[in-house]
């Protein structure tokens, strides 16, 4: 068995440096080469990282055989190709949020990695918090019955990127993001509550997407050619019988919700924090969990919770066999399902089944 995982980071933007620094922090992890077409900032940050090669194209950095696997930075539209290329490659592949900017495209690789039995990994970091794995606790063990509903409701008062003052116009532009709000931050929401409720699959999508909002610097909406979403909500049901209610804001004029909950015949959640709410003894009852010391006491006796304290560690862990890696690939295939079914559902203007998300053209309403 290995005792270090040898990585080639393929981005060295935003994301790609914030890979990087997660990286360092993992003993298992060793990051040999890095890969951009900005050849110049790829030394500077290959030198203050101390990485030894640097690609301008990922396709040389892939033909050779001491990378185990890699980790795909880039913009939302490039996620698909490069992917399935370094997984057709042989390597196990890292991926960043969302898994791709449509269904089919993500489907694409969740199906590749299937059929050349590789790894495929998707950031989904909202997963490993502990009010994250202290729900999923409460669900296996019973504690809230039937599950049927459940809602995910995240605001921003005034966070688009760009033109509210960071990151860079590619997140705001169709033509690289593929997508506003519901990519940029939905998905992590979404896929927590999938991950929560066991990936069940989809029955139909109504959703409805925005850009209202005048309050814009102009200078910056024309340099951007800013044209994605501020605001997307959806409807969603679910097998099982349940429902999910999602709305996600990169800006409204609103205070902030910001709640995931799961509602069942015997009681409720909220992740963060974590409280649990029930009827006891025919009295109503929350009660909130200290998760923090619970965390701190899993770490200590259960020298497998480090594995499950966050998406690289529980990448590199996984490749090395000391746990089983989390089905993140489906949980963010059922996502981009979902996320396609909103944008689809708003162009329509009406509800639609998963069959239709399925055949309709990939980025029907964005492209």
């Amino acid at each position: 068995m290995k005792d270090k995982v040898r990585l080639g980071i393929i981005g060295t933007g935003q994301i790609g440096k914030s890979h990087i620094r997660g990286y360092q922090e993992i003993p298992d992890a060793e990051i040999v080469a890095v890969v951009d077409i900005l050849e110049e900032e790829a030394q500077r940050v290959a030198k203050e990282n101390n990485i030894p090669d640097v690609y301008t194209d990922y396709h040389e950095m892939l033909k050779r055989d001491d990378i185990d696997s890699v980790d795909v930075c880039l913009h939302n539209r490039l996620h698909r190709p490069v992917t399935v290329d370094a997984l057709k490659a042989g390597k196990n592949v890292y991926c960043e949020k969302p898994m791709s900017w449509t269904y089919l495209d993500a489907k694409k690789m969740y199906d590749t990695a299937k059929e050349l039995g590789k790894m495929l990994h998707i950031q989904l970091g909202t997963i490993y918090s502990p009010g994250a794995r202290g729900a999923k606790r409460l669900i296996e063990e019973g504690h809230l019955g039937d599950i049927y509903y459940a809602k995910a409701v995240h605001y921003r008062r005034r966070g688009r990127p760009f033109v509210d003052g960071y990151g860079s116009p590619a997140f705001v532009n169709s033509s690289t993001s593929g997508g506003g709000a519901m990519l940029d931050m939905a998905v992590y929401h979404i896929s927590r509550i999938i991950f929560l409720l066991d990936n069940p699959d989809l029955i139909s999508v109504s959703g409805s997407t925005y850009q209202k909002l005048e309050n814009m610097y102009e200078d910056r909406r024309q340099s951007s050619n800013y044209d994605v979403e501020e605001l997307g909500m959806g409807l969603i049901r679910l097998a099982g019988g349940i429902t999910f209610l999602m709305e996600e804001a990169w800006a409204i004029q609103s205070d902030n919700p910001d709640s995931d909950y799961i509602y069942g015949s015997k009681g409720g959640l909220r992740v963060e924090p974590l409280t649990y709410f029930t009827t006891l003894e025919d009295m109503e009852m929350d009660a909130t969990f200290d998760v923090k010391q619970a965390d701190w006491r899993w770490h200590q006796c259960d020298p497998t919770t480090t594995d499950f304290s966050n998406s690289q560690r529980h990448w590199i862990a996984a490749q090395l066999g000391r746990v089983p890696l989390l089905d993140t690939a489906g949980i963010a295939l059922k996502t981009a399902f979902i996320t396609e079914g909103v944008y689809i559902s708003s162009h329509l203007g009406r509800e639609v089944t998963a069959e239709e998300i399925e055949n309709a053209e990939p980025g029907l309403g964005r492209v």
